[in-house]
């Protein structure tokens, strides 16, 4: 049976480590996911929720946005996709009577690993202004008094309107239409925050800043690259499709600063041999330093070029733009400063070269540790560069592939979440709704913060996520929250965030993906797209956690009502009733999404267009692939300094913490450890085991301190270190952002490590 949450915060002062682990999944997961399972929903709800996990009639995880293959397994989820459904399926609760017991001064003492353990919201709850205990509120009232602060701005711009990639299609398109016909385009999302220079580099290059690969192009593939991720931890069922694609011969190059167990071999615990042996996953393994990609692929770039006939000439000639420039940029790379920037070998960059001419079909795979850098956006133009010198953007078995990490992300973007929204689309949105949407530009995840921080908005409005735990620069973040007017947070479960609130603050409990969606036209159904922009429905299969909930879509719904008021043309009571006329508008408005209905109701979905895969034809300025020649960037480190990424460990999801343990790194009962290499550490003289506060330096000259880590003596990159976030995102300055895409620079943090306290 399930479990009873912590009464107290575990203590985390003495991390345990042991030897880091070379195989993902096998036996340790099904028996880790299992006793998580049951600790939150007991044995018969484990089986009859876990079997419906991204099944064609059940829901799609609530975790990553990594696609599901045409032919699915019975469990056809991870270790960490169960996790994120036992978390929500809980049999725990959060009852007023929990907040009558804890104020919120006692909230904001507890770690989120504490807050989330305690169970699913069960009321909306209101804080009072100089009130410290929240207390349960009805709809109504909790919509009057969002009304109220909304309608009593001066400017419809004095409101922030967040949005978490776990929302739906539906609730998306209808939240952003809100949005707009309130007046503004603050719509700032995670994708701020993750993959937004992916977008940004991708509509420059290729037209459209989605990847351009489908599940059928990895198995393929010649040569799979993955630089910057860590699949086993962050997109597990990803390690299924590189097997299958290793069983199709294909190799794969892994460029990380860390090795990862992941990536080393793979243990399926769905076949024999994944029970046993397992496959080795990578041929080549580049430790980089962090932040050296851009000067390893434009070293590539001109290997390529000095090697006769490796070039598709043909390819360049009818569908790029900006090759002689580029190339005139790309034969000034030179081996030295190249093998300085990435700390590589000369062989094995020659290898990795040798790999790529023996490719005619190549898929390059990133995630975090490529977008969250200055120079990200050129980093990732240097990739697209890569691939169009050999033709591999735009046929079977090559192109991009920006791996998202939230199940929906991808999906909001789409339907319109975004605070610089194309002209076209707000055109379609007038046309089809008969209003003038606002045409100026919005603040993102980081103007959002400076905006509140400076007294420029009042409101603060969240569909999901936990903002304050995933922002950078967390003291700043937090002292910002504490000045809006009015939070308002849509949640499933208690995080960080609904303790650090504006004078006034709301928490809004919705229904979870797991949970049947009832309203006055029928149970529902919504709609997600994944990583590769596949489209398909999400049906939940359990009973609500209460009868207080309200779905998003019906939020939105109802709070437009109120606060446009009774006259507003826009169907909001039809579309609360039945979600099929959400997706008629949707169809109407973004191409793509044609007689969306019809199509979302066959088994599996169907694919969006996308035209540099489906037809080689790409929606630039110039009409074609652009090739860029930004100058090469890496991060340079003071002497005595180390350059710091943040991370997730094995047992957290984004902000979410399952646990306190990082099992394939050989962590346990703890996560403020740092990861040095040993002889960096010799050089600092920091022996393993020894307690360091991380102190961050930047041009601003601002000391941001994080106190108490362990030292971890662990193989990491040279001059590079390793550590968690959210506990790490305090040293990340919240002006410290890659050029362009303006994400929070946090994989390129420069630390010293100072002897602590507690030591």
């Amino acid at each position: 049976m399930a479990t009873k949450p912590p009464q107290g915060d575990p203590v985390q002062d003495a991390p345990q480590v042991a030897e880091r682990k070379r195989a993902a999944a096998g036996l340790p997961a099904i028996g880790h996911t299992l006793r998580m399972a049951h600790q939150q929903m007991g044995v018969r709800r484990t089986a009859l929720t876990l079997l419906s996990v991204n099944q064609k009639d059940g829901f799609d995880c609530p975790g990553c946005a990594w696609p599901e293959p045409e032919h699915r397994h019975k469990a056809e989820f991870c270790e960490n996709g169960a996790k994120a459904v036992a978390e929500e399926a809980t049999l725990r609760r959060v009852t007023p009577e929990f907040f009558t017991a804890h104020p919120v001064s006692d909230l904001a003492r507890r770690s989120g690993y504490w807050l989330g353990q305690q169970g699913r919201l069960t009321h909306p709850m209101y804080l009072p202004e100089g009130a410290d205990h929240y207390e349960p509120v009805s709809w109504e009232r909790a919509f009057d008094i969002v009304a109220e602060e909304l309608t009593a701005l001066s400017s419809p711009d004095e409101a922030v309107f967040y949005t978490s990639g776990r929302t739906s299609n539906e609730a998306a398109f209808l939240y952003q239409l809100f949005a707009r016909k309130l007046g503004t385009n603050n719509l700032p999302d995670c994708s701020n925050m993750c993959h937004e220079s992916s977008g940004s580099a991708l509509s420059e290059t290729i037209g459209v800043g989605k990847g351009s690969v489908l599940l059928e192009d990895l198995y393929q593939a010649d040569l799979i690259v993955v630089a910057g991720q860590n699949p086993g931890t962050n997109h597990p069922r990803m390690l299924s499709a590189l097997e299958k694609a290793k069983a199709n011969g294909t190799r794969v190059v892994s460029v990380n600063p860390l090795p990862e167990a992941g990536l080393e071999r793979f243990k399926n615990p769905q076949t024999p041999r994944g029970l046993t042996s397992g496959t080795a996953l990578t041929d080549l393994f580049l430790q980089i330093r962090i932040g050296g990609d851009q000067a390893l692929f434009r070293l590539l770039n001109k290997l390529i070029l000095d090697t006769p006939g490796a070039v598709d000439e043909e390819f360049v000639r009818e569908h790029t733009h900006g090759f002689e420039e580029f190339a005139e940029a790309a034969r000034a790379a030179d081996w030295d400063p190249t093998l300085t920037a990435t700390g590589l070998a000369r062989e094995d960059v020659e290898r990795f070269l040798r790999m790529v001419l023996e490719s005619e079909r190549i898929v390059v795979c990133w995630a975090m540790g490529l977008t969250q850098h200055k120079h990200s956006v050129p980093m990732i133009r240097e990739i697209v560069n890569f691939l169009l010198l050999r033709g591999n953007i735009g046929r079977p078995g090559a192109g991009v592939c920006p791996v998202r990490g939230h199940s929906n992300v991808q999906g909001d973007r789409t339907m319109g979440i975004f605070e610089r929204p194309a002209p076209a689309f707000l055109d379609a949105l007038e046309r089809e709704f008969g209003f003038a949407p606002p045409r100026e530009h919005g603040y993102d995840v980081v103007r959002a913060i400076r905006a509140l921080r400076d007294g420029e908005a009042k409101v603060f409005f969240a569909m999901g996520g936990n903002f304050v735990s995933a922002s950078p620069d967390t003291e700043v973040t937090e002292a910002a929250m504490r000045r809006a007017r009015l939070t308002v947070h849509v949640s499933t479960k208690l995080n960080r965030s609904h303790a650090v609130t504006g004078a006034r603050a709301l928490i809004l409990p919705t229904l979870g993906r797991t949970e049947r969606d009832l309203q006055a036209g029928g149970e529902q159904f919504v709609t997600v797209e994944d990583s590769m922009g596949m489209v398909h429905a999400s049906r939940g299969r359990l009973e609500p956690a209460s009868r207080h909930l309200l779905s998003e879509p019906a939020i939105v719904c109802r709070l437009a009502r109120r606060v446009l008021g009774g006259e507003d043309e826009v169907p909001w009571e039809e579309f609360e009733k039945d979600y099929a006329t959400v997706r008629d508008r949707i169809a109407r408005v973004i191409p793509g999404f044609e007689d969306f209905n019809a199509r979302v109701a066959r088994p599996g979905g169907f694919a969006l267009p996308h035209a540099p895969r489906d037809e080689r034809r790409f929606p630039t300025a110039t009409g074609k692939a652009n090739f860029t020649a930004a100058p090469v960037e890496h991060p340079h480190l003071p002497e005595g300094r180390l350059l710091l990424q943040t991370l997730r460990s094995h047992d957290q999801y984004n902000t979410t913490i399952y646990g306190l343990d990082d099992r394939y790194r050989g962590i346990r009962n703890g996560r403020r450890v740092v990861l040095v290499n040993p002889e960096d550490a010799r050089e600092l003289e920091l022996a393993d085991g020894a307690y360091v506060d991380l102190v961050g330096e930047w041009k601003d000259g601002v000391e941001r301190r994080a106190p108490g880590f362990r030292v971890v003596h662990y193989p990491t990159a040279r001059g590079c270190a390793a550590a968690y976030y959210p506990e790490t995102n305090v040293l990340v300055p919240l002006d410290a952002t890659a050029d362009t895409s303006n994400t929070p620079a946090s994989k390129s943090v420069v630390v010293r490590l100072e002897q602590s306290a507690t030591d």
